[in-house]
């Protein structure tokens, strides 16, 4: 434990040298002149209001989200603009002066004699950037994003946040006070400090206005083209295997990522397992809550899907018929939605695609993995059928044995005594080409990359596609940013893909809230489109996913998609 405080410690310094914090510099600088420019206290108010802020919605800021329904952008720009607010106090005298009587309610919070209005004024300010402060996360801080995504926020978590907080606040600290003894002790600088407090206000309201604006995701986009080497390695010393064993310790492992695929295969686990309760919290769709508790008596199949996956989609349809055959002889289906990408977990996302997949059966939203936890699962999608009894009398993961599962919901309903349970099995299986796995984009599941260069964490890098992509490999060309989630492509970039299989799909969505615009092109030609590439262009509106190709006949081809914007966000290929 005390190693990786050490580490998140030396981690948060090095931080500061990051070209994700460049856009945010001129806020750190302008503190030097808040109040009075002899303030000790103020760059003490500054980090202390960093380290609270950072460390509290790094862990707190998911759930806060979800229980007050304020979102994580309306955050963001009332930080945005409490710093413009600074800005103009120290351009306006006459607004400054409504500032200090703001804060002289304060005094009373701490001791007398000492410099209040200066204190308050920087742990505000300080709070504001804890929301602003975007850093290139390396291992240790995504491991703790990690849990804190998933509500599972432990000592360990907080002390590691910190730690890697009051690194961060360091130099910053040192930076206020280099400003702090410039003002005091150079000549020319103390002499024109009215014009340079003024200066420092409109730099502070000019930076509030661009981060609003979007400008400091464009300044730093600017920065990585320009010199693409700058910032490399600063997250690597994270990376070490010494690191990640003790990183492995505190994330409990109880989800490996690499079983998190979508087999196409069967797992049948032992008969007769007590089926784990549903872990209430999250939203319910066509049903009020429920519990396995009340539904004693009944049979039940619990789904575990996400909307996004393809395999899931596919099984949806053989869903559907069952719940509306056998619902009213005693069986009851339950989705439960656990999201893979972070886009799922969006409530109207979810509510939109059970409406376009036309589900009828109640769906439970699962974004911490609750449920899925206590199912052990490790599969998109995974059925468990449930007797009368509530024991988990069968279990399949995957798509396919259609037939073998409707005729173990006909036994179970038997079993209770239902009549009439003679409707004909007829589930044609989906045949499934494919012999290219799946494949994810982002760092952190990707296989088969082939560009010449390796990948740059979540840093705008250049990267060169080879003249030949190795079978089921897939290849970037021209500049990406690479996140451990999803890759983002920088316009004019492209993909390549080399795959067998008779259809593609690709799960995407736009950043920022701007359609973007996907050539897509299949042996360098605009042929044996899925029906989302219409005229051989994908337009890409919602978090969704795309259906790209759809070949006549199975075989091995190239992919090339080719991105007329910066904006679209790539997730990971399914095939069929």
């Amino acid at each position: 434990m005390l190693l990786l405080l050490v580490f998140a410690f030396i981690a948060g310094v090095v931080t500061v040298l990051s070209p994700c914090i460049l856009p945010v510099l001129p806020i750190i600088l302008s503190s030097s002149v808040g109040g009075k420019p002899t303030s000790k206290a103020r760059p003490f108010g500054v980090v202390t209001g960093f380290i609270a802020s950072f460390t509290f919605f790094t862990l707190f800021l998911s759930s806060l989200v979800q229980l007050s329904g304020i979102s994580a952008d309306f955050l963001r720009h009332l930080s945005v603009v409490v710093i413009a607010g600074f800005g103009l106090a120290l351009l306006i005298p006459q607004f400054q002066v409504l500032l200090e009587k703001f804060f002289s309610k304060f005094t009373r919070f701490s001791p007398k004699g000492t410099e209040k209005k200066g204190f308050w004024g920087g742990v505000i300010v300080g709070l504001s950037l804890g929301l602003l402060w975007t850093p290139c996360v390396g291992a240790i801080l995504a491991s703790v994003i990690s849990l804190a995504i998933t509500g599972t926020v432990t000592t360990q978590a907080f002390l590691i946040t910190f730690a890697y907080s009051l690194g961060t606040a360091l130099p910053m600290f040192f930076i206020i006070i280099g400003g702090q003894n410039a003002l005091r002790k150079v000549p020319w600088l103390t002499s024109n400090t009215a014009k340079i407090q003024k200066a420092f206000g409109v730099l502070m309201i000019v930076t509030a206005l661009g981060i609003a604006g979007g400008a400091d995701r464009k300044f730093q986009t600017f920065i990585l083209t320009k010199f693409p080497n700058y910032g490399t390695g600063l997250t690597k010393f994270e990376d070490i295997k010494l690191i990640r064993d003790r990183l492995s310790g505190i994330t409990g492992g109880d989800i490996n990522e690499e079983d998190m695929g979508k087999p196409t295969y069967e797992l049948t686990e032992p008969k007769g397992i007590r089926a784990p309760e549903l872990i209430q919290g999250g939203q319910w769709f066509n049903s009020e809550p429920l519990t396995l508790a009340e539904l004693k008596g009944k049979v039940v199949i619990i789904d575990f899907w996400t909307y996004s996956c393809i395999n899931c989609q596919r099984t949806l349809p053989y869903l559907n018929k069952w719940y509306q055959t056998y619902k009213d002889r005693g069986l009851v289906i339950i989705g439960v939605h656990s999201p893979e990408f972070e886009f799922e977990k969006d409530p109207e996302n979810v509510a939109k695609a059970i409406s376009d997949f036309g589900v009828k059966h109640p769906v439970m939203q699962d974004n911490n993995f609750e449920t899925w936890r206590a199912y052990k699962n490790r599969y998109w999608p995974a059925k468990y059928f449930i007797d009368r009894e509530g024991y988990v009398r069968y279990t399949h993961f995957g798509e396919g044995s259609y037939d073998e599962s409707e005729k173990v919901i006909q036994e179970l309903l038997e079993e209770g005594g239902s009549e009439d349970i003679s409707t004909p099995v007829s589930n044609p299986d989906y045949q499934n080409y494919a012999q290219t796995p799946e494949t994810y984009l982002g760092y952190g599941r990707i296989a088969g990359f082939a560009s010449s260069e390796k990948i740059v964490k979540d840093q705008i890098s250049a990267y060169t596609a080879p003249a030949k992509i190795p079978s089921n490999g897939v290849a970037y060309d021209g500049d990406w940013l690479v996140t451990e989630e999803y890759a983002n492509p920088q316009q004019g970039s492209k993909l390549y893909l080399n795959f067998e299989a008779k259809e593609v799909y690709l799960v995407m969505s736009s950043a920022n809230g701007y359609a973007s615009r996907v050539k897509v092109f299949v042996d360098g030609k605009v042929e044996s489109l899925g029906e989302d590439a219409l005229n051989g262009v994908v337009t890409v509106e919602s978090d969704s996913l795309y259906k790209i190709v759809k070949l006549t006949t199975p075989g091995r081809h190239i992919l090339r998609l080719e991105f007329e914007d910066s904006n679209t966000l790539l997730y990971a290929f399914t095939f069929g």
